[in-house]
């Protein structure tokens, strides 16, 4: 289905709020779960977010495993995997360095993709530009953070721009969300042996349960509905600069929940993050 017209400016309104709500309940729930990391570690939260979500959207989908070709079979195995090494990497980061730094360091990973799939020479200036907000960063305490933290947070931009690769040929060689709905499954079970490594039986305690329910509707199941619905009503160029505020939020949600600071330094380096993340996906409308 093709955008709607530029005309309809409340529908365009309506999705400019659902993906800043999307992107908040994102984070909010990435703060969340992070409660949750001292008690059965960053793998057993990642283990129920993506047990849950894999549950909803099954539920609600139910694709047609059965009439899945080989290749779809394929695909789909490597779609689940890597939203589970990229949601691992991201809860790992998440547990050494601050909300705000993750997401922003995560970014790069589509932006370097989004630059290596451009034919423009612009975009290269968007790349410097984003390398010279990580430069900032380090003023602002990057060279004071956990090297581990920092390595699992690039490594989850670098899965995050595998998983944008597997999504968007899902999303052209099957039907609606039998693709997500499916890798989430297989993400699941992948990941369920680690969380039951890190939880152990502390998974099935009742306020845990709930929680990693909480978790997986605020960063999975209300984001990617509403992800898949506003797709419909704006063209895809206005959409990917609305996704690169995510980092803003991060830090937001950060600060409010985890009570992690934000200085001056990491403020514009953020910003110069998500400037140059929606100027490349702006020209880059392949990704």
């Amino acid at each position: 289905m093709n955008p709607l017209p530029l005309g309809h400016s409340a529908l365009r309104r309506a999705g400019v709020g659902l993906i800043v709500l999307g992107e908040a309940t994102t984070q909010i729930g990435a703060a969340i779960a992070a409660g949750l990391f001292d008690h059965i570690g960053p793998a057993g939260a990642v283990g129920l977010r993506l047990f849950f979500a894999a549950l909803i959207l099954m539920i609600a989908v139910r694709p047609p495993l059965r009439a899945f070709t080989t290749r779809q079979w394929l695909l789909v195995v490597g779609y689940g995997l890597s939203l589970a090494a990229m949601n691992t990497s991201y809860y790992e980061a998440v547990a050494r360095i601050p909300l705000g730094a993750v997401v922003c360091l995560e970014l790069l990973g589509p932006l370097v993709l989004s630059v290596a799939l451009s034919r423009r020479a612009s975009a290269w200036l968007w790349a410097l530009l984003a390398g010279s907000g990580v430069v900032i960063l380090d003023r602002g305490g990057f060279g004071r953070m956990n090297p581990e933290g920092v390595f699992f947070a690039l490594l989850a931009g670098a899965l995050w721009a595998c998983y944008i690769l597997a999504a968007r040929r899902a999303s052209t060689t099957m039907r609606g969300l039998d693709g997500l709905s499916t890798a989430m499954a297989v993400g699941a079970l992948a990941a369920a042996p680690y969380a039951i490594i890190s939880g152990g039986s502390r998974l099935m305690e009742a306020h845990v349960l709930l929680i990693g329910l909480i978790v997986a509707l605020l960063s999975s199941t209300l984001p990617y509905a509403f992800e898949a619905i506003v797709l419909h009503w704006m063209p895809g160029s206005a959409f990917a600069v609305l996704m690169s505020l995510e980092p803003v939020m991060a830090a937001l949600s950060g600060a409010l929940i985890l009570g992690q600071p934000i200085n001056l330094w990491t403020g514009v380096a953020i910003g110069l993050v998500v400037v140059a993340s929606a100027g490349a996906l702006r020209t880059n409308r392949a990704v």
